[in-house]
């Protein structure tokens, strides 16, 4: 479907290691983090609307929080995780924060659901895939027509 994917720690922990012990064996694996910067600012500055849904937090969350702030903060954000903003980290931080920052837009109306991730995400994920069950029936009736 040509969705880029964005990887901003994928030299921390263990796939890094097995990324510098494959450079040896493999050597010309070019991995281009500039590069990787530059497409994902660009692609906020440049959207008509962009919107956030981030699950976890620390690295990820501050990087695409970020890019939004090139362009004066994201038109929605959903945050999931289970972090508190009580220990000082990114992880924690509420939406009103990333707000003070321009990196929501302050007309928008975000959420940040305290839960684990991995079972509150697929629940969101069933619950809009129901409630637009008929339309996506009639979508696929309509694509099984076309010959």
């Amino acid at each position: 479907n040509n969705i880029p994917v964005f990887c901003p720690a994928l030299t921390d922990g263990s796939l890094g290691d097995m990324i510098y012990f494959h450079s040896y064996k493999n050597p010309g694996l070019i991995i281009d983090l500039v590069e990787d910067i530059k497409r994902i600012n660009n692609q906020a500055v440049y959207a008509l609307n962009t919107g956030m849904i981030i699950i976890g937090g620390g690295v990820i969350k501050h990087h695409i929080c970020n890019a939004n702030l090139m362009r004066n903060g994201a038109d929605f954000s959903v945050f999931i995780n289970t972090a508190s903003e009580f220990d000082g980290s990114d992880s924690g931080a509420r939406p009103d924060e990333a707000i003070s920052w321009g990196k929501i837009k302050k007309t928008a109306t975000p959420a940040k659901v305290y839960g684990e991730a991995t079972l509150i995400f697929p629940l969101i994920m069933a619950e809009t895939f129901a409630r637009r069950e008929k339309e996506f029936k009639e979508l696929k009736a309509q694509n099984e027509q076309r010959p």
